[in-house]
């Protein structure tokens, strides 16, 4: 029996999510949370229900929620939400499409979502509220720190650590064992030869 889950967004990036959360046919999507001037808006058969200031009444219907807010230009958005829904006693529920590769000892924290032909090798932690998206290859022993999102294609050698907030562009590839900060932005299709500190731009 399929459980009723909330998604908090209503933009492209949330269609990307409902395509994984429907193929993995573990929840039912009962509406979406919205801005105010988005509401009774159709995102893929499915309406905008509410607003922020609709969260304490919409959670007697279910607890369950996926915060579906892209994350390219910064990661605010989707740490606020995270931690708004989290005081409100949400539970955060994560999405793994039945086409990623998921090794057994992999871990995959709350309300992360893994998109269509992932691969999770051994050991790889993936922390909280974070985006792994489409064909993005994360080798044996890979970290990703929370609210952080590795972008399609990326690939991200053995023992690559990856700090909370991070953004990692489209098609990059990133050598075994480095360590990327807090903060940080990777252009796309970059090459990652060397550690990159904490808040700086790479490209």
């Amino acid at each position: 029996m399929q459980e009723p889950l909330l998604l908090v967004g209503a933009g492209g990036h949330t269609k990307s999510c409902i395509e994984v959360i429907e193929t993995e046919n573990r929840y039912e999507i009962i509406g979406l949370i919205g801005s105010e001037s988005e509401m009774g808006k159709d995102i893929l058969g499915y309406k905008v229900i509410g607003s922020d200031n609709d969260l304490k009444e919409l959670k007697s219907i279910t607890k369950n929620v996926l915060i579906t807010v892209g994350q390219i230009k910064t990661y605010e958005p989707r740490k606020r939400i995270f931690h708004l829904l989290k005081e409100l006693g949400f539970h955060f529920v994560s999405v793994v499409s039945p086409f990623a590769r998921v090794a057994k000892s992999a871990k995959i924290g709350a309300g992360t979502v893994v998109f269509h032909n992932v691969v999770l090798n051994s050991d790889v932690i993936v922390g909280e509220n974070c985006i792994i998206n489409t064909g993005a290859i994360l080798e044996h022993e890979v970290t990703i720190g929370d609210h952080s999102h590795v972008s399609t294609g990326c690939i991200l050698n053995g023992g690559v650590r990856v700090g909370d907030c991070s953004f990692i562009g489209s098609g990059t590839v990133v050598k075994e064992n480095l360590l990327i900060g807090s903060k940080v932005i990777v252009g796309m299709s970059a090459k990652v030869l060397k550690n990159v500190p904490d808040s700086i731009v790479f490209v």
